[in-house]
């Protein structure tokens, strides 16, 4: 048994009334998997939740991610699991490779979500919700050297997250707003806390259009900490999504990561898929 199973089977044997491959919600409206496990873009949790699941039902997905720029590369696979559309539960992988260096840094990240208060299209209000993600660096040496505090650490924000249906020129348009409580340094991979260490709010936003049912194009924003005094930027994206059906969905992205302990011009491309189960 591997570990991400018991995710997958407290979805398949929560309730006999539970259906799985939940049909209630619009082709493309949960997102995709972000790269530290939860629902929504590609760098930012939005405030739906992962899945298709109802108020009425359950559902179960997993996904793998690559990120390859100049000099690093992170690799990022996951499991989430939506019950009635309320809470959804996640867990992330992380291995984010330093060839400069030619070693490897692993992070595991277990996650939750809540979904407080609107619906992403039903509602005009926007759906918010409340999410936590506690991370555990299991490579540390790096993070010490470079002035980390700790080994591991905990992420709480609060996203909002609306989709206006037809009202850009026909085409439904997609916002997420997402403030987050962190002290995490490269969200996490170099450890947490340090000697620099300002503002621990950062602000995250995600805009996208859907061209059509199946296709949607958009940007991601995300602040990030300097807690290392090393010049942490930023992250920034453009990306494509596409939606086939309401089991499978890829995602490619141009990303550009600023600086990465001091090294500067780090960019390249984001590849995700995602299963829904």
């Amino acid at each position: 048994m591997n570990k991400f199973t018991p995710l997958l089977y407290a979805c398949f044997f929560s309730v006999f009334s539970a259906n799985c491959l939940a049909e209630g919600k619009i082709l493309a409206t949960p997102g995709v998997s972000q790269i530290e496990g939860s629902g929504g873009g590609g760098i930012v949790p939005w405030a739906q939740l992962a899945g298709y699941a109802t108020e009425d039902s359950v559902s179960a997905s997993a996904s793998c991610s690559q990120v390859t720029v100049k000099d690093f590369s992170l690799d990022s696979c996951g499991v989430q699991a939506n019950f009635y559309d309320k809470v959804e539960l996640s867990y992330a992988k992380q291995t984010f490779e330093v060839n400069p260096l030619n070693l490897d840094l692993k992070q595991t990240i277990i996650g939750a979500k809540i979904n407080l208060f609107g619906d992403l299209v039903y509602t005009s209000m926007p759906q918010v919700s409340l999410g936590i993600q506690s991370k555990r660096l299991k490579t540390s040496d790096v993070a010490f050297a470079l002035g980390a505090e700790k080994d591991s650490g905990t992420d709480v924000y609060i996203a909002a997250s609306k989709l206006h249906l037809g009202f850009i020129n026909g085409y439904n348009w997609l916002w997420n707003i997402t403030a987050r409580h962190t002290k995490s340094n490269q969200i996490g991979l170099l450890g947490f806390g340090g000697a620099n260490e300002r503002n621990k709010v950062q602000l995250e936003a995600s805009t996208a259009i859907l061209l059509n049912r199946h296709l949607a194009v958009g940007v991601e924003f995300r602040q990030k900490p300097d807690n290392l005094g090393l010049g942490e930027n930023h992250w920034k994206d453009v990306f494509v999504a596409w939606f086939p059906n309401k089991h499978f969905s890829v995602t490619l992205a141009y990303v550009d990561l600023g600086s990465i302990a001091a090294i500067d011009k780090q960019t390249g491309w984001y590849l995700s898929t995602m299963w829904y189960l």
